[in-house]
């Protein structure tokens, strides 16, 4: 059989288990040709065991199988995405949390801090993206939400774009941990892909849906 005479729905090409069942169809195919010849020209006087043939026959059997068993795992495995995305739907207009780095615009973003355990004070440090830091805020060291009002190292505000926020843990003048800084975020689309779910949030952000530790009433 011929990979390219297998009907393809406009817009959709192949899948790599389609490709293989063509190719697997084909060689068994011509094994069996083979195996057909083979009988054909054996010698009378010393004739090929039967048992080799049913070794051959059932080896390549086999490999059939397998390749109907991939099929059927993928074909599963797209139903199981497609439940996924269902359940997910609910998830948009929602808040998320995330430490996925923040799309400033103006608007305060409530943050989650989690300072490790044992500090007595804690940084929020952020960056922008190109890694610089820009701000420096010591707040308390506890896992009460508060909102970030996007202010500088000078105290005016920053420009709207995407920050990076750390948190470190110090006790006394020892730092304990830096981390991510958790914020919430509204979520607007979750999208499927060979990556597995990717939310996106509010000002373009994308995370993977694995990366949501929170989710409230947006």
């Amino acid at each position: 059989m011929d990979v390219s005479l297998i009907p393809v729905t406009p817009g959709t090409r192949p899948t790599a288990s389609d490709t293989a069942a063509a190719k697997i169809t084909s060689d068994y195919t011509t094994f069996l040709r083979m195996l057909t010849t083979q009988l054909q020209n054996q010698d009378p006087l010393n004739p090929i065991e039967s048992s080799d043939y049913a070794v051959q026959l059932a080896t390549f059997s086999g490999v059939e199988q397998q390749t109907r068993t991939n099929q059927l795992l993928e074909a599963l495995g797209g139903q199981f995405n497609i439940m996924g995305m269902s359940q997910l739907a609910g998830w948009v207009g929602q808040q998320a949390r995330t430490d996925a780095p923040v799309a400033w615009a103006g608007t305060p973003v409530t943050l989650s801090p989690n300072p490790a355990a044992g500090a007595d004070r804690a940084t929020l440090v952020v960056k922008d993206s190109e890694g610089t830091v820009v701000s420096r805020q010591d707040i308390p060291p506890t896992t009460t939400p508060f909102d970030w009002t996007g202010t500088g190292i000078d105290g005016l505000p920053l420009s709207p774009g995407r920050y990076t926020l750390e948190l470190e843990s110090y006790r006394g003048e020892e730092r304990l941990t830096t981390a991510p800084m958790e914020h919430y975020a509204r979520i607007v689309e979750a999208r499927g892909g060979p990556g597995g779910t990717r939310l996106l949030l509010d000002g373009g952000i994308e995370v993977q849906a694995d990366r949501i530790t929170a989710l409230r009433a947006g």
